[in-house]
């Protein structure tokens, strides 16, 4: 092997450490979240081993299959045209984001708050469980977004190691953010295969992969790659969604807790992406009324989905 290839990794290594240094609250919440994240799967994993085969993988593989092809879907158009007007995609963007926190409030939070309830037998040590979840997936967000180098369409690169990454992966690694947790959410809404809690939750994913396809696709094109590439790139993103599907029925389906625990953590996910990202971003051209509309049309939307799929 080349010496030199070897030494590839070495400068992101050296401004991961820095980055560390620098912020060390934040990584060792990373490790925490991780080291309870992959405690919660392989206790999950082993128990479905142990009982003869997960008995709601189809549902987990169906769910992360229809956020998989909504992407792969939204994406298309963009073979046709390069841009959008600007407000037209916050408005999509915040249609998308209304539905994530529809998602996040209907098919997560009261499902966890619920089944953390009878579980503990108290509703404020069922409430606890929830939000030591929604802990747990903010300070993996806060981790990744942290130590991670991407790009977003507005604010440019960041994270340690950036400058030795191509726009494009940048752009990737960056949507790789938003998709893994939206597929985690399918997963655990049905880790106990309660349809009026994984129906609603990967039907609202699905509908708000629309414009988030399109809109990837977009910024892929603006960043130069061609018609085809872009759609495909964008597509192919969609994977991380079935990736985390599995993810996610795998870690909520172990000891009981493991449930709403995983609910929490999916919620605290999706809401730190919502907050931390795509809100900022359709209200940073100007365009936030038409952007807050499409947020409350969004949520609304998937308030009376939930109501007629839950």
């Amino acid at each position: 092997m080349d010496p030199s290839e070897s030494s590839l990794p070495e400068p992101w290594i050296l401004a991961v450490r820095e980055q560390v240094r620098l912020r060390p609250a934040m990584a060792l919440g990373l490790i925490f979240s991780l080291v309870a994240l992959v405690g919660l799967l392989v206790q999950g994993l082993g128990d479905l081993v142990l009982g003869g085969g997960p008995p709601f993988l189809r549902f987990a593989v169906l769910g992360g299959l229809a956020g998989l092809g909504a992407t792969a879907l939204g994406a298309l158009p963009a073979l046709g045209f390069q841009t959008l007007r600007q407000r037209t995609e916050d408005m999509l963007l915040g249609a998308a984001a209304g539905m994530m926190l529809a998602a996040t409030s209907f098919s997560l939070l009261l499902p966890g708050l619920e089944a953390g309830g009878n579980l503990a037998g108290s509703k404020g040590l069922g409430a606890a469980t929830v939000v030591f979840g929604m802990a747990l997936g903010v300070l993996l967000m806060l981790g990744l977004d942290a130590l991670t180098p991407h790009e977003h369409d507005r604010t440019g690169p960041c994270g340690p190691g950036h400058a030795r990454c191509g726009r494009v992966w940048l752009f990737v690694f960056a949507i790789a953010l938003h998709n893994l947790p939206e597929g985690m959410a399918i997963g655990v809404g049905f880790a106990r295969g309660d349809l009026s809690v994984g129906l609603p939750l990967a039907t609202a994913i699905s509908l708000q992969d629309l414009p988030e396809g399109l809109a990837v696709a977009l910024a892929l094109r603006g960043a130069g790659l061609t018609p085809r590439r872009a759609v495909g790139v964008a597509a192919a993103t969609g994977c991380l969604e079935f990736l985390g599907a599995l993810l996610g029925i795998g870690l909520a389906s172990g000891f009981p807790l493991a449930y709403p625990v995983g609910l929490g953590l999916a919620a605290g996910a999706m809401l730190f992406v919502v907050s931390h990202e795509v809100i900022p971003e359709t209200h940073r051209n100007g365009h936030q009324t038409p952007a807050t509309l499409g947020l409350m049309a969004g949520f609304a939307l998937m308030m009376v989905l939930d109501m007629a799929l839950g």
